[in-house]
């Protein structure tokens, strides 16, 4: 069964941060650019803001535990300035001696990409400083103090035309992901990674019935990404769709990869169990056939691959089963 109406619910009633938050942190936010855009020393520079992440792409989910804080991250463009040119993380600590200078002098603290703003128990919001030059946008890294490629607004134009393929339905499949992450504590991935692995796993072929409705997409993207995780038996590059000379691969690391991709081939299991049979339609990820094994599952080797073998996907008087209860338990009480 479906459940189509309990999906939405449990997306409205825990999931979704409400519109009175949202409309709270665009008041914050304007707030916090405001202070930076009349500060005496960085204000002349200050250009406008860019919203990013998770808030652009409205995958922000309301935090799981109370006290835990949400978090939306801010582009603040700034001129260049040649006299920083040896010393770039002065774009950094800037920022954070301008907000120093103003009402959030005790909410803000330098971090490695950004500076951070508080509202204990609540939120954070994360202030990156932003500069436009003739190869692209930049964003600072103040370890290394180098100049480091960001495209934010075609990270935002990508995801977009991929929940358009989903019909509406991806961002909702990754705010689930992201619930069930921070809610079983069972896997560890940044927000960025599981948005560009699960944006890469839409395709357009037969997009009215793989992703027709939010439980459809759930299971058919999820299989997708098993599919390409099984595949992948180590961490490949993690690519930004927007920029393709810039990788993610430093905010994760081996063990997690490993670990999430044993965890999602579970929860792909289960959510294959908990969703009627019904007519769908093979992905191209499920035509593919992972190097050096076969489709009877047996490499070159002759060992069992350890994929699972999935029923057919479709329909067939043979591969009924039994009826299982039509109140399934959730992936989150799993």
């Amino acid at each position: 069964m479906k459940l189509i109406e309990y999906h939405r619910a449990f997306l409205d009633d825990h999931v979704n941060l409400n519109g009175a938050r949202l409309d709270l942190l665009e008041s914050r936010v304007e707030s916090i650019y405001a202070a930076l855009a009349n500060d005496d020393t960085l204000g002349p520079a200050v250009g406008d803001y860019i919203r990013q992440g998770s808030w652009a792409h409205r995958t922000i989910i309301r935090p799981v535990n109370v006290g835990d804080e949400f978090d939306a991250d801010i582009l603040v463009i700034l001129d260049e300035n040649p006299d920083w040119e040896d010393d770039k993380a002065r774009y950094i600590t800037e920022t954070l001696a301008a907000l120093g200078r103003s009402a959030y002098k005790d909410m803000a603290e330098k971090h490695t990409r950004c500076v951070r703003v508080i509202y204990k128990d609540d939120c954070h919001v994360d202030v990156v400083p932003y500069v436009e030059r003739d190869e692209g946008g930049k964003i600072i890294n103040s370890k290394t103090g180098e100049f480091e490629s960001s495209n934010p607004a075609g990270f935002s134009d990508w995801m977009r035309e991929r929940d358009d393929i989903a019909h509406g339905n991806l961002r909702k499949v990754i705010r689930l992901l992201k619930y069930l992450r921070d809610f079983k504590g069972t896997f560890s991935v940044p927000s960025a990674i599981l948005t560009a692995l699960l944006g890469e796993r839409v395709f357009a072929l037969d997009a009215d019935a793989r992703y027709a409705d939010v439980p459809t997409a759930l299971k058919n993207i999820v299989s997708d990404l098993d599919d390409w995780l099984q595949w992948h038996e180590t961490m490949p590059t993690i690519t930004d769709p927007s920029c393709p000379d810039v990788t993610f691969n430093h905010r994760w690391d081996l063990d997690r990869y490993a670990n999430f991709r044993n965890r999602i081939h579970s929860y792909s299991a289960w959510i294959d169990d908990a969703h009627p049979l019904a007519p769908t339609s093979s992905s191209p990820t499920a035509r593919l056939t992972r190097p050096g094994a076969s489709r009877s599952g047996r490499g070159s080797s002759g060992r069992t691959s350890r994929r699972r073998s999935r029923r057919p996907r479709r329909w067939s008087p043979s591969a009924r089963r039994r009826p299982r209860p039509r109140t399934a338990a959730p992936l989150w009480s799993r």
